[in-house]
């Protein structure tokens, strides 16, 4: 008879999968801890945009696995999962070595997903890995180079073109930086930046109908026209095909066709596949093919496996798939895990939806808290740069503030009808991560109070 195997094994290293590693290290789990992930280095999705445009660093949004779990006592290994097998409680991968366990995390999240339009992922680019961003910048530049050496003025308008695919939060953001950094990369070329122009493609007939950051709408769509050059948005236009060189849309019953050499798809994700491959019944699913979780994040006929992230849905309760749930979600099944260790029961995971935030291009984001207070601009930029740099799980910053997202109780003590910038503000500061989270308060504060001398 085979002695148990008492080890738990986390499959997907995103926000659920290592803040899940970093707490069970925190709080001196007695078990091992196996961390898989196929690539190298923790993607901190939010932030992209600011790696894209440079105003922060690779250190800061794609840090190594191997910094970040360093002397943690997790194992990382990077490779990639070819089978889960639940019943033997045994996780493949593709280099030919598998693990057992006792307990099991699916934290894979969601990929990109092309919902079968022709072309889109030959033809598109998607915006979800530092891969991704590499090749968009390396691609966008090619473009940009080209059109200053054409002659031919069809040509040019054609490279100088971007269609970003879908009015969701990512497309709101992806648009608004491009429209303020592609003017400024093409100006530092020679030519005329008033020649850029970037279109948001919308099936619907609104911006960010349906999203978390529903609310921000009315101030995305002011934000959006201020950028260094105007954001075209069509709405109700369905994307019907991508090519190489054009992308054609169906609006009003027309097929129209808009050249351009560069389409960017964020149009929707698609459930893992490793995750749809699962002997999981389809009742046990949702309509999406997430696994449905009970309230204590454990799958429903395979208590010993927990799920969290894109891959998962709670019974009942309709959650958004954004970063801040990831990474609750994975401290509330660290503290479960720890709990059946010592022979506790789990609890049910609290998840607090706290705010949104909306970058809305160079220095300017809009962020929408507990549904209080609304801000825009660079103070909206400060609040969400501030929030993020607390957020980073790097060795430089303070575990506990990292795993906090401004504190609620926090900020139901500061959030009042006097004052109410100013409190925000104070509250930023109190939960900011040292010397960065003061400095951004602080500069926030002085602007809002150099706000209030003009009134």
């Amino acid at each position: 008879m085979n002695s148990p195997v008492y080890q738990t094994v986390i499959v997907g290293g995103g926000f659920t999968g290592l803040f899940t590693a970093l707490h069970l290290a925190k709080e001196h789990y007695p078990r091992s801890v196996i961390l898989i992930d196929k690539n190298e280095r923790f993607c901190f999705k939010p932030l992209l945009y600011e790696y894209f445009s440079g105003e922060m660093d690779a250190f800061q949004v794609v840090p190594r696995f191997s910094e970040l779990l360093k002397g943690s006592g997790v194992i990382f290994v990077q490779d990639a999962v070819e089978s889960i097998d639940l019943h033997e409680q045994q996780i493949k991968l593709t280099s030919g070595d598998s693990y057992n366990y006792s307990n099991l995390v699916l934290a894979l999240g969601s990929v990109t997903g092309y919902h079968h339009l022709e072309g889109a992922k030959e033809y598109a680019f998607p915006f979800w890995t530092e891969a991704d961003v590499i090749a968009l910048d390396r691609h966008l530049g090619d473009c940009l180079q080209k059109a200053i050496q054409t002659e031919d003025p069809e040509q040019r308008r054609q490279l100088l073109t971007v269609v970003v695919v879908g009015g969701g939060a990512s497309g709101v953001e992806m648009a608004a930086i491009l429209a303020d950094l592609l003017p400024h990369w093409y100006s530092a070329l020679g030519g005329k930046s008033d020649e850029i122009r970037v279109v948001l493609l919308n099936h619907g007939q609104e911006i960010l109908n349906g999203d978390i950051n529903d609310p921000l709408r009315p101030i995305a769509e002011t934000e959006l026209q201020k950028r260094t050059i105007p954001i075209e948005i069509l709405t109700g236009a369905e994307a019907t095909t991508i090519h190489a060189n054009a992308i054609e849309y169906k609006r009003n019953q027309q097929i129209e066709t808009l050249p351009t050499y560069t389409a960017i798809w964020t149009a929707g994700t698609s459930i893992h596949p490793l995750i749809k491959d699962l002997p999981i019944s389809q009742e046990h699913r949702d309509r999406g093919d997430r696994l449905l979780v009970t309230p204590t994040m454990q799958l429903l006929d395979f208590p010993e496996v927990f799920a969290g992230g894109d891959c998962a849905a709670l019974e009942n309760k309709s959650l958004p798939p954004t970063a801040q749930v990831a990474y609750q979600q994975g401290a509330n099944i660290a503290r479960n895990l720890h709990a059946i260790a010592f022979g506790e029961d789990p609890k049910p995971a609290k998840v607090n939806i706290r705010g949104t935030l909306l970058k809305l291009g160079l220095n300017d984001a809009a962020a929408n808290l507990f549904n209080v207070l609304e801000v825009a601009g660079e103070s909206g930029h400060l609040i969400r740069q501030g929030t993020y740099l607390t957020l980073l799980p790097t060795p430089i910053h303070d575990f506990k503030a990292a795993s906090e997202w401004l504190d609620e109780e926090i900020f139901h003590h500061h959030l009042d009808a006097h004052g109410v910038g100013k409190k925000v503000v104070q509250a930023v500061e109190v939960v900011g991560a040292g010397v960065m989270g003061v400095l951004v308060a602080r500069k926030l504060l002085k602007m809002l109070g150099n706000e209030e001398k003009k009134h």
